[in-house]
This record gives structure tokens, sequence and C-alpha cells, in this order.
């Protein structure tokens, strides 16, 4: 008998009886998604359920040719299924067609394996050019991670991966100089033109156009040596020696040739276990707890939340083309002269930029997600919407600073638009908010805030990233901070946008208080 039988499709996702083994799910033929068995699957009866990834899901009308093949090649199920209502067979395929998969970071994307060996050049071209302006810094990089991965182990990149990234292991030894070096660098790229944006403080992404007009961005992981481990973001921390990556070696991939550590079996090893020469395409990070609170001390305390948000906001494109804006911006711009500009930090999907521009007032969008922000950006251009859009991390103080420079030279009455915001950061994003406000605003220019007060019950078990605020310890922060509360709502408010459309508890309202604050 298999090792996994009596499966069974459905409007759920697969049902099936047995081991916890590796399947490959088809579509008419295409490799869409593969998983494990049981640690991807919830009990059911005798049996388990793997149910669909709910980006996948989203495609689920019509009529497709299921087919699941277990990593030895076995296939356990091959029937032609039906979803909902449509006879039209089922396309997992973006705006233009082109077809997607799930990728092993849980992304539904245009992966290698629907690509055609000359559509691969232009990224192998951008991966050069990544490479030789590290080089030119200073830093001895090499293809990661599964770009790695797909070198050694196939001389091609990985059928189910998307993206190429690149590491290197600096010189420096005090985690404070490795952040020190990435910033320089990633300057250094930006003065080339190259637009960027950071990650962690050891590691950014580079944009590089591709010949089609698209952008493709790569990942840059920094790391370095700590006594005798590496560490690596990604997140790499093993016993290691340096002589495993210095001097570097080459490897060879579609046929071109690049930098690689001198001998890349261990850091594979560090990066995906002892079997990391056997495909997995669900394979799955296990981060070590240990190893990833150092990591978020030395390095992520500038992206909280962030991938959570990303996530929420990737579903973005599903909502209404138009949404009515909240109530707070509408209570703005009843309480602001008609030649007020704003600037809304914390813009999501961008709801209120759209309608505050459309009443005629010039409005700046900041935003933590470039997800959202990508999202609203191509939307505002495509539809000529008078708005200003930046990707703002409110973690990072440069980034504060150098907007709150910006913004405070413009001309004009101002004001804050802030809804959702302190309530969804963490104490350092608060300081800084704060911060850029002082910053932008002058003395009896105001800030409109609006905080959830009561604790969110998600129906559909999402982490909450936006948490209930004591409203009385909130006016005596600010009011230490040196402002002035010239208002104050309690109400029943809009339920929290999670940016896809799904609230949680949907039939409830939730409760929230309004603040107007005025600087001084």
């Amino acid at each position: 008998m298999a090792p996994v039988h009596d499966v069974r499709v459905d409007a759920e996702g697969v049902r099936l009886v047995g081991d916890d083994v590796l399947c490959n799910l088809a579509f008419d033929g295409r490799r869409i998604w593969s998983f494990w068995s049981r640690r991807d699957a919830v009990p059911d009866g005798t049996g388990w359920l793997v149910r669909w990834h709910e980006r996948l899901g989203l495609h689920l009308d019509g009529v497709t040719r299921v087919t699941i093949t277990l990593g030895t090649g076995e296939v356990v199920y091959d029937d032609e299924v039906r979803f909902g209502t449509s006879t039209e067979r089922v396309a997992v395929v973006d705006r233009q067609g082109a077809p997607l998969g799930i990728d092993y970071y849980g992304r539904l994307v245009k992966t290698f394996e629907t690509k055609e060996a000359g559509q691969l050049e232009p990224l192998l071209d951008a991966l050069e050019i990544v490479l030789g302006m590290l080089q030119a810094e200073g830093l001895e990089a090499f293809p990661a991670y599964g770009t790695l991965l797909g070198a050694v182990r196939d001389g091609a990149f990985i059928g189910h991966d998307s993206d190429a990234d690149v590491g290197y292991v600096s010189r420096h030894t005090h985690p404070l100089d490795v952040i020190r070096e990435s910033h320089r660098v990633q300057r250094a790229v930006q003065r080339q033109g190259y637009p960027t944006s950071r990650h962690s403080g050891a590691a950014f992404k580079i944009d590089v156009p591709d010949a089609d007009g698209s952008v493709r961005g790569l990942d840059v992981f920094g790391g370095f040596f700590v006594g005798d481990h590496l560490a690596l973001m990604g997140e790499v921390w093993a016993p290691f020696e340096r002589e495993w990556i210095f001097p570097l070696g080459t490897t060879t991939l579609e046929g071109r040739t690049f930098p690689a550590p001198a001998r890349p079996e261990p850091l594979l090893e560090a990066m995906y276990g002892p079997g990391w020469k056997v495909p997995d395409p669900a394979f799955r990070y296990e981060k070590d707890e240990s190893a990833q609170r150092r990591f978020d001390a030395w390095f992520r305390g500038t992206r909280v939340n962030r991938p959570q948000w990303d996530h929420r906001y990737g579903l973005a494109r599903l909502l209404p083309p138009y949404q009515p804006p909240h109530h707070l911006a509408e209570h703005l711009h009843e309480r602001e002269d008609p030649d007020t500009w704003v600037v809304d930090v914390g813009c999501g999907r961008g709801r209120d930029v759209r309608w505050l521009a459309k009443q005629a007032r010039p409005t700046v969008g900041l935003d933590y997600s470039e997800t959202a922000m990508t999202f609203i950006a191509d939307k505002a251009a495509q539809q000529g919407w008078p708005v200003e859009l930046r990707t703002m991390n409110l973690l990072e103080l440069r980034q504060v600073l150098a907007w709150g420079a910006l913004l405070a030279h413009r001309p004009g009455p101002r004001t804050i638009l802030a809804r959702h915001l302190v309530d969804s950061t963490s104490p350092v994003g608060v300081d800084h908010f704060w911060r850029l406000a002082g910053m932008v605003l002058r003395p009896g220019e105001r800030v409109h805030l609006e905080v959830l007060t009561e604790a969110i019950e998600d129906d559909e078990g999402r982490p909450p990233l936006t948490r209930p605020v004591d409203v009385d310890a909130l006016v005596a922060d600010v009011v230490t901070r040196g402002w002035v509360v010239t208002g104050r709502e309690d109400l029943v408010g809009e339920p929290i946008d999670y940016g896809y459309g799904e609230e949680p508890s949907r039939d409830k309202q939730w409760r929230t208080t309004r603040l107007e604050v005025e600087a001084r």
C-alpha cells in the first residue's frame, strides 16, 4: 500500500490517510503546490485534511484534472474535479495570464518552472550586476540560499523558487560595524541609480530593471563570524570554519560562472539541513528560537510584524475597486482649512489618501508595508490620483528623520492622519511617530488619531496586529511629550481593515477612540 491512500479532493482541500510524505499537486499537468501530508494538515476523522492554500483557493472555480504525486514519483490521485459553478478550466494565472504557483515561502508567484530558458536571462544579468556592485564596494558576495542550492545541486535555478538571493560574510566582527557597512553599501548602490529597500540592519533589497520594464528585486543578506559561529541573515547560526567561505571559489548557474563559498556544502547544510541534496518544494525553515532572538536583537528591531502586514496587504487586489474613506479622514476634512495638506502615516491600501486627494487636498501617504505601497502606487499611476506615496519605516530612525526634514520644509499649513497606527506599532515606533510629528507640524497644527480600545476576537485565528490601547494612558503620554489634546471622542468605529476585505467578526463594530492633538 502506498504511504498515502484513500485520497479525496473537494472544496475544502485534500483529504487523505497515511504517513507524513511530500505531495506535489498539479492542475491539468502543471505543478501548482507542494505540501507534506501531515505537517501541513489538520486531523480529519481517521485521516488528515490539507486545506487549500488561501491564495490558491481564490482561483478554485471551474474544472481541472487534479494529480497528486509523491516525492518518490508515485501517483496517488488523478481525477477530474469541479470547483464552484464555472464550467471553464481552472486557471491559476495572474492578470496578464502568466502561470502562477506556490513557492516555498507560501507566495503565489511566477516560479522558475513556468518560465522558458530565455526568460531567465534578465535575472542572470541582474544577478551579475548586483554581485559586481557589491564587489566594487569591497564585499565578497555570492549567490545564496535557493540560488546557491540550485547552482550546486543542479547547475540551474530551482523550479519551485521565484527569486534570486545574494549573501556575503563581512570581515567585521561586531554587529554595529556590520550594520554600518550594510548601510554604506546600500547608499553606494542608490548613488548608481538603483532603488533599494531595507529588510533589517544587515539585509536589503536592490531593484534592478528588467528588459521588459518590470523590476527584479534581489535580496542581499549580510553575515559575519562570531567566534566559531557563522551568523548570516536569513537566518544561519551554525558552527563554521572561515576556510569554508574564504577564499571564494566559483559555481555554475544556467551556464554562467558565479562566485561561491570555497566549500558551499557546509553552508547549504546549515541553510537546509543534511537532506539539502533531495528536492523538497514544500521545504519550510525550522528556525532556532535562540538564534532568532539573537538576530532580532542585533538586526531586526526595524521590521516588527512586517511580514504579517505584507501578507495581509498582498491580497488587496481582491477588494472592490473603490471603497469609501474612513470616518477619521472625513472628520479631518471637516476640521481642517481647505488649503491644509495631509500626511497619512500608515496609509495602508490608500483609501483615505485617495479620497482626500479627490477633495483637492495635497496628500502624502507613508506606509511600512512595501507590498501595500507597491499596490496603491500602481493604482495611483493607473488612475491618476494626485497623491505622493512613499515607503517609510517608523522603526528606522534615519528614515524618520529624513522624512521629517523633507516634509518640514514644504510650504503651507499641514496636518497628520494616523488611523490605527500607535496601536499597531511598537513602543519604538510610537516614539519615532511623535518625533516625526514634532518635526513636521508647527504650533497650532494637529494630529488626528484613532486607536482601538477593546481586544479583537479574530474569527479566522489570525494574530491581532492592532492592539487595544488604554486611552487615559495614551493621553497622559501625549501631554508628557509636550502636546495638547484638544478633542476626544469615544465611539463604535468601523471594522479594523486587514487589507484584504476579510474583517474579523465582520458583524461587529469595534470600539475606538478618536483624538485630536495639537502641537505647541
